[in-house]
């Protein structure tokens, strides 16, 4: 009966990225060459887009289903250890998995050190024998695939078949290491019934430093109907739909690891659209989501459901 009724449950699938991440900090200048640190803080967890979109689902409570791949070694193991709560199918690839080590500064800025590792192998096969078709509204979260070699020589047709099986597609494209080729991600914008990017990312995109231009230009690309969503660090979030632009601003807050905001917030975003929530509700509640997750350190503190209510 519970399996009955987990499949008619509006669910939230994540196709993407997860790596090992060694979090440590704070730096408050970089040291010179031969030097050690000791480091006052640290948590050894999963990472990576799409591994922190789905514990983050896990954290608000919502049900999860994570499509990814790990290496075939003592770290692939761990990571597949990781996700208890969340329906995972990881493809074991025969190469180390990815390891990335992220320093934090006092500043509030970051530096990631990264592996190549497993991530070029996460097959597209692997994917589509895992994503069924949905027999309820549901939405499938595709994140990183700049890094996802495979997937990308045919990602607008893997959204496009997504598509087909009853998902609506959301997208974070995270940031690509080798620079922007904008033609090719016009390519995915029109699968896209949520793009979830920042602002740097819209303005690479549509090529221009003004972000209110750029935001006009990729609204445009999108799917009839789709929703526009901009991250904007600290300051909150802004999102355009059907040519309503909407913002919600949070207050500061003095926060020590930021790794994963944005992808904390999509899962909040994308749970309340789950739930029906309009546009500016959706983004209140991913908003809240990533605030409640980035105050608690180490993360693996946080038990499954406990932030609930910021979707509630």
């Amino acid at each position: 009966m519970d399996s009955d009724r987990a499949l008619f449950t509006p669910q939230l699938s994540i196709v993407g990225d997860v790596g090992v991440d060694l979090v440590l900090g704070s730096l408050e200048g970089w040291p010179s060459i031969g030097t050690e640190l000791l480091m006052p803080r640290s948590e050894l967890r999963a990472g990576g887009s799409g591994a922190n979109a789905a514990l983050a689902a896990r954290h608000i409570g919502q049900a999860t289903h994570f499509i990814s791949a790990v290496g075939n070694d003592h770290f692939g193991h761990w990571l597949a250890e990781q996700f208890n709560g969340i329906r995972t199918h990881l493809e074991v690839c025969d190469r180390e998995t990815t390891i990335s080590v992220g320093l934090m500064h006092s500043c509030g800025e970051r530096n990631f050190f990264t592996t190549h590792g497993h991530l070029q192998q996460l097959s597209v096969q692997h994917v589509l024998k895992h994503l069924h078709s949905t027999p309820v509204p549901s939405i499938a979260l595709f994140t990183a695939p700049f890094l996802l070699t495979n997937l990308r020589s045919r990602y607008a047709d893997l959204l496009a078949e997504a598509a087909s099986r009853g998902y609506r597609i959301a997208l974070d494209t995270g940031w690509p290491p080798e620079g922007w080729d904008r033609d090719e991600v016009m390519t995915w914008l029109p699968h896209c019934d949520h793009l979830l990017i920042n602002e740097l990312e819209a303005q690479s995109i549509a090529g221009t430093e003004e972000l209110d231009a750029a935001l006009v230009l990729i609204a445009k690309a999108l799917k009839p109907g789709a929703s526009l969503v901009v991250k904007v660090g600290a300051r909150g979030a802004l999102g355009i739909e059907n040519g309503q632009r909407v913002a919600h601003d949070t207050e500061p807050a003095d926060i020590f690891d930021t790794i994963g905001a944005g992808d904390a917030f999509n899962a909040g975003y994308l749970s309340a659209r789950l739930s029906g929530a309009p546009l500016a509700e959706a983004l209140a509640a991913g908003c809240r989501t990533a605030r409640a997750i980035l105050s608690r350190f180490p993360r693996k503190t946080i038990k499954a459901g406990e932030f609930a209510a910021c979707v509630a």
